[in-house]
C-alpha cells in the first residue's frame, strides 16, 4: 500500500513538473476528468495538463499520432516530426524539392517535404552542412530557437543577461550562447518557462506532449491564429512565354499561380510598324480564368532598327500609336516593353517613347510596364533613365538574371548579393509600389575545356536531370543563397551555380523585404512543379508579422 501511495504521488509531482516545464503558464491548461472529457482520438492521452492541447492541436491536424489510435505523449518529438507540427501550425505546403538538402533526409522519407520547405524558410537548419538528424530528439533550448525564427522574432533586441548571481534560471550556464537569446524571449512571451524548482533544463528531450502544449500555446496567443490562417494579398506574378506552344502555357499558368500573362507577341521590324503575333484565343482564354495579359513587345536585340524609330519623333509616335490600338482590337490588359541591345545615345529617345505610349495607353486605360536590367555601371544598361522610366511607366521590371552570361567567365546567373545590390540600386530611384522583380527559371550549364569557357543555356528541369545523371557534388553556398554543383573531369570541368526552390525562395524573400509590386518569371515551363510550392511558401511566411 505505501509503495503504490508513493507512485501515485510521485506521478503528482511528475504532472505539476510538467506543467510548468512547458510554459510557466500551464495552470488553466489543467483541467479535471471532467472538463477535460474523452481522449479521443488517441487511447493513450491522460487526463492532464496536455489533454486539451493535444485535441486541439489533432484536430486542427497540427499534430497526429504515432499510429491510428496511439499518440505516445511522454515519447522525445523528433527534429523531423518537430519541423513537421511547425509547418503545419504556419500553414506551410511540403516542398518535394528536385535538390535534396540533406543525405540523411531523402526523397522517400515521410518527412522529406516538411523538412524541404522549414530549410528553404530558414525555419531550420542541419546540424551541419551534409546532416539534419531527423530522428534525434528535439532539445528544449533547440525547441526555442525554431520557435522564435517561426515567429520571426528581433532576438537583436533581446536583452540577456548571464548574470549567474541572479539567474533566470537555476541552469543558465548550461544555455548555450545561440539559444540564449530565444529562450529569453520565449520566456518574456509566456510561451516556455522552467521546472518548479526554477531549472530549464536546456539540453533535455521535449516529449510530444509538451510539443503540443507549446504549439497550442502559440495558437491561442491572441491575434496569432487570425494572422496564420489570413489570405496573404496576391501581388502581381507575371509569367513570359517562350518556347512553348499555347496549350503548353495554359497549363503551366493553371499549375503555377500566375495571374499577369506575357506572350511574346508583339516585335518592332526593321520599317517601324509591328509584327504581330498575337493569339485571340488565349486572351479570352485568359480573361475566362481571370488572369489579365500584358502582351510583350519586343526588339529582337536590333539596335539599328530600335535606333531608326526612336530617333525618329513621327515613326516613335506611329509606333506607339500602333501599339495601343492592337491593345484596344485585343482587349489587352497591359503591355510589357522588352527593349534590349540598346544603344546609350537613345537613352532620352527612349524615355521619349516610353511617355508618349503610356498617354497613349492611358486613354484605354491599359497597364504599361517597362523591362530594365540592374544597373552596375555597364553599356548595357546606359540607355535607361530610371528615374525617368519610373515616372512614365505603371511598373519597372527588373530583369534579376544574366549576371554571367554566355561568353563571359564562369559564375551565377544570379547570386543573392548581386541581385540585393541591384534591386537596391533601382529603389533609390523607383518606388518599390512600381517594380517588379523577375527571377530566373533558367540556368547554364559551364564547362571548361583546355582553358577554354563555354556555356549552355539550360531550364531547371535540365538542370534537374543533369544532377542526377552526372552524380554532381553539390553544396551550398550560403554566401550567394544557391547550391554550388560540378561533375565532368579535369580535363572537362562542368560547374552549374544551381536555381531552385531555395534560392528562389530567398530573392523572393528579397523582394517581400522591399515591398516590391510583385514578380516576373523568365520563363515559363523552364521550372520544377516543386518552384511554385516554394515560392507560394515564401509568400505566406513573409506576409506574418507576430507583433
Amino acid at each position: 500500500m505505501l509503495s503504490k501511495l508513493a507512485a501515485a504521488s510521485r506521478k503528482t509531482a511528475e504532472a505539476a513538473a510538467l506543467a510548468v516545464l512547458v510554459g510557466g503558464l500551464c495552470g488553466p491548461c489543467v483541467t479535471s476528468a471532467a472538463a477535460a472529457g474523452p481522449s479521443a482520438p488517441f487511447d493513450d492521452v491522460r487526463d492532464n495538463f496536455a489533454s486539451q492541447a493535444i485535441q486541439r492541436m489533432a484536430a486542427l491536424h497540427i499534430v497526429t499520432g504515432t499510429s491510428e489510435r496511439l499518440f505516445e505523449p511522454d515519447k522525445p518529438v523528433t527534429r523531423a516530426e518537430f519541423t513537421t507540427m511547425l509547418g503545419r501550425l504556419l500553414r506551410i505546403e511540403p516542398v518535394e524539392s528536385a535538390i535534396p538538402s540533406f543525405s540523411d533526409a531523402p526523397k522517400s522519407a515521410w518527412y522529406y517535404g516538411w523538412v524541404q520547405s522549414a530549410i528553404q524558410l530558414g525555419l531550420a537548419q542541419g546540424i551541419n552542412d551534409a546532416s539534419f538528424a531527423p530522428n534525434r530528439p528535439v532539445t528544449r533550448e533547440e525547441a526555442a530557437v525554431l520557435i522564435a525564427r517561426a515567429l520571426k522574432q528581433p532576438l537583436d533586441t533581446v536583452a540577456v543577461s548571464t548574470d549567474l548571481s541572479e539567474p533566470i534560471y537555476r541552469d543558465l550556464a548550461q544555455i548555450q550562447n545561440w539559444a540564449l537569446p530565444s529562450v529569453y524571449r520565449l520566456r518574456q512571451l509566456g510561451l516556455m518557462g522552467g521546472d518548479a524548482d526554477g531549472s530549464f533544463r536546456p539540453g533535455s528531450p521535449m516529449t510530444r506532449q509538451e510539443a503540443a502544449v507549446l504549439l497550442d500555446r502559440i495558437w491561442s496567443y491572441p491575434g496569432w491564429a487570425k494572422e496564420i490562417q489570413a489570405v496573404p494579398n496576391t501581388p502581381i506574378q507575371l509569367g513570359w512565354q517562350y518556347g512553348q506552344s499555347i496549350a503548353q502555357y495554359e497549363k503551366e499558368v493553371l499549375t503555377s499561380g500566375i495571374n499577369t500573362l506575357s506572350p511574346r507577341s508583339f516585335f518592332l521590324n526593321s520599317n517601324g510598324s509591328v509584327a504581330d503575333y498575337t493569339d485571340a484565343a488565349l486572351v479570352a482564354w485568359a480573361h475566362g480564368k481571370g488572369k489579365q495579359v500584358w502582351t510583350m513587345v519586343g526588339n529582337r536585340s536590333d539596335q539599328a532598327a530600335t535606333h531608326a524609330m526612336l530617333a525618329d519623333a513621327g515613326r516613335r509616335s506611329a509606333f506607339a500609336l500602333q501599339l495601343a490600338g492592337l491593345v484596344r482590337q485585343y482587349k489587352l490588359d497591359g503591355l510589357n516593353i522588352d527593349f534590349e541591345n540598346m544603344a546609350p545615345a537613345d537613352r532620352q529617345s527612349f524615355t521619349a517613347f516610353i511617355s508618349e505610349l503610356n498617354e497613349a495607353l492611358n486613354k484605354i486605360p491599359a497597364v504599361l510596364s517597362v523591362n530594365v536590367s540592374p544597373d552596375f555601371g555597364t553599356d548595357w544598361t546606359d540607355v535607361f533613365d530610371y528615374a525617368a522610366l519610373g515616372k512614365a511607366a505603371d511598373y519597372i521590371v527588373l530583369m534579376g538574371y544574366d549576371e554571367h552570361w554566355d561568353g563571359g567567365a564562369p559564375g551565377s546567373v544570379s547570386s543573392l548579393p548581386w541581385l540585393r545590390q541591384g534591386l537596391t540600386t533601382l529603389l533609390k530611384q523607383v518606388s518599390a509600389s512600381r517594380v517588379v522583380l523577375a527571377l530566373p527559371l533558367y540556368n547554364r550549364d559551364w564547362n571548361t575545356r583546355a582553358g577554354i569557357t563555354t556555356s549552355e543555356e539550360i531550364s531547371l528541369i535540365q538542370q534537374n536531370d543533369l544532377l542526377a545523371n552526372m552524380h554532381a557534388k553539390m553544396r551550398w553556398d550560403g554566401e550567394i543563397g544557391q547550391y554550388y554543383a560540378s561533375y565532368g573531369t579535369t580535363a572537362s570541368l562542368h560547374q552549374i551555380w544551381l536555381e531552385d526552390g531555395r534560392s528562389l525562395t530567398l530573392k523572393l524573400g528579397l523582394g517581400e523585404a522591399y515591398g516590391v509590386a510583385g514578380y516576373g518569371f523568365w520563363y515559363m515551363g523552364g521550372e520544377s512543379a516543386d518552384v511554385w510550392t516554394s515560392l507560394a511558401n515564401a509568400r505566406r511566411f513573409a506576409s506574418y508579422s507576430f507583433f
